[in-house]
């Protein structure tokens, strides 16, 4: 029997337990596997492109568990009604092979996602960092709200989205919640008095959604959409005078925003920064950029959080997933009906 946690559990859990809550769980999961980071297996994801999106799989190990995670990426799902993104993962035993843990990660990936921005921010955003701007209130939005406000104290936003709807179901869902939201005119109008900026766009091209003469001395960017070959959202003379952090370099020089440099640009890989032996942010107007991608250690920190929170609970069931004949050596009794 494999341990399972479905997508209305999961929605259940967050509800019971709150995100803010999840979002510190979360990071301190992440803090723990980020300073072990180099016990880890670690490759670029595996992309399958088309016209119409992206298929990957994101596997890891620690040589004690291993982990996968199944995702995609297609931005014109939603004018079809679908999701952009949706997921699912595993984790299984080395030792024997078994799977022993599955889930939906659709839900949990935007968890993770917002955890890990806000895991960076901690250690790469000024100490007195009260606004961000949100460039691009999509699905995402919400995530990285309510994870910058629990972890770095952030209740100021400034909102900033092509779309006046998704503006208008971002306000709709924040304002109960007690932020205090300002709707700008322009991603250029949304920066300004900004100390952080969050941009979350999902048009799958090279876009200019951040210039140059936008970011001033001092701000922290949290670069978390451009998400693979072809798709960037900085001006790259940002990248130019800033600070870049990374997850996995080989990764982000493929899909990050790093991707119209060669690999003799400076990067900085946040796991250093995390575990002492980078200082981070080093001056108060220095400008710092998270060029984050998400990297599948991530993935197997949040399936290991989900796991042990919702182990012995209501929220986790198991399924018949591995088929265990009494006689190893004799598969094929199971479909002859002679065990």
């Amino acid at each position: 029997m494999v341990a399972f946690v479905d997508v209305e559990n999961t929605a259940r859990w967050a509800r019971t337990v709150g995100f803010e809550t999840i979002a510190i769980g979360l990071v301190s999961y992440l803090e723990d596997d980020f300073r072990r980071w180099e016990q880890f297996d670690k490759c670029p994801r595996i992309a399958s492109h088309s016209t119409f999106g992206v298929i990957e799989l994101m596997p890891t190990s620690d040589h004690e568990t291993y982990g996968f995670k199944y995702v995609n990426g297609h931005p014109i799902n939603t004018k079809t009604g679908l999701q952009t993104v949706t997921a699912f993962g595993v984790l299984a035993d080395v030792a024997s092979g078994y799977p022993t843990f599955l889930s939906e990660m659709t839900l949990l990936t935007a968890m993770r996602t917002a955890a890990t921005s806000a895991m960076a921010a901690k250690y790469l955003a000024r100490p007195d960092a009260e606004t961000m701007a949100l460039i691009g209130t999509g699905a995402q939005s919400e995530f990285q709200s309510l994870a910058f406000r629990s972890v770095l104290g952030i209740n100021r936003l400034r909102l900033w989205d092509i779309d006046p709807e998704a503006m208008d179901k971002l306000t709709a869902n924040l304002t109960p919640l007690g932020f205090e939201l300002e709707v700008c005119a322009s991603a250029e109008d949304a920066v300004r008095g900004a100390d952080i900026i969050t941009t979350c766009t999902a048009d799958k091209r090279n876009a200019t959604v951040l210039h140059d003469d936008d970011v001033v001395a001092g701000v922290h960017i949290n670069a978390i959409g451009g998400d693979c070959p072809g798709k960037t959202e900085l001006d790259s003379t940002i990248l130019n005078r800033s600070t870049v952090f990374v997850e996995y370099p080989e990764q982000t020089f493929i899909e990050g925003e790093i991707q119209h440099f060669d690999d003799s640009f400076p990067v900085v890989e946040l796991w250093t920064v995390v575990n002492g032996d980078h200082p981070g942010r080093s001056r108060a107007d220095e400008v710092t950029v998270f060029d984050s991608v998400g990297f599948a250690i991530e993935d197997f920190s949040a399936l290991k959080y989900l796991r042990d929170q919702t182990a012995d609970t209501e929220f986790q069931v198991e399924i018949d997933l591995i088929a265990e004949p009494l006689d190893p050596k004799n598969l094929y009794s199971l479909m002859a009906g002679t065990q």
